[in-house]
């Protein structure tokens, strides 16, 4: 991959990654284990140090994960780049496989907002002991199950 547009190709720590990426610490060593992101060269102290390369494919999965992508789809598109033979065709798929499966939340999330608006509406709020939500989760109350479950 390319490096990132604006980055030196000097060597970073990991805490100037993070800031220039705006990923967390913890979350660039857990790419690290589970093999998304290269392990880095260290300095003499032990320190971790990273390359354009790195900040590049880092900013790859940030921006997939920001997708919604799940980590397997994300090592599945760096497999292709890895590769290099992919092509455009095979990255479409994946993307519309993607687009499918956000969709069916969408759905599963509008599912949900009409039984929590149903819900919240015949709560009463205030001081009073009683609740329309609390009854409902307790089974007390009985949803109709196409606004019980998504």
């Amino acid at each position: 991959m390319a490096p990132t547009a604006g980055v030196a190709t000097t060597r970073m720590t990991i805490g100037r990654l993070s800031a220039h990426t705006g990923c967390h610490l913890e979350t660039v060593r857990y790419y690290e284990r589970i093999g998304l992101l290269a392990k880095p060269s260290r300095t003499a102290g032990g320190h971790r140090v990273y390359g354009a390369e790195a900040v590049s494919r880092l900013a790859f999965i940030l921006r997939a994960r920001a997708l919604g992508f799940t980590l397997e789809q994300v090592r599945t598109l760096l497999r292709l780049v890895d590769g290099g033979h992919y092509t455009c065709g095979q990255v479409r798929g994946l993307a519309v496989e993607h687009l499918q499966e956000v969709r069916r939340k969408v759905v599963d999330l509008r599912s949900i907002e009409r039984a929590l608006t149903d819900v919240a509406a015949r709560c009463v709020g205030g001081r009073a002991p009683r609740c329309a939500l609390i009854d409902a989760l307790f089974g007390k109350e009985i949803l109709s199950p196409s606004r019980a479950t998504p």
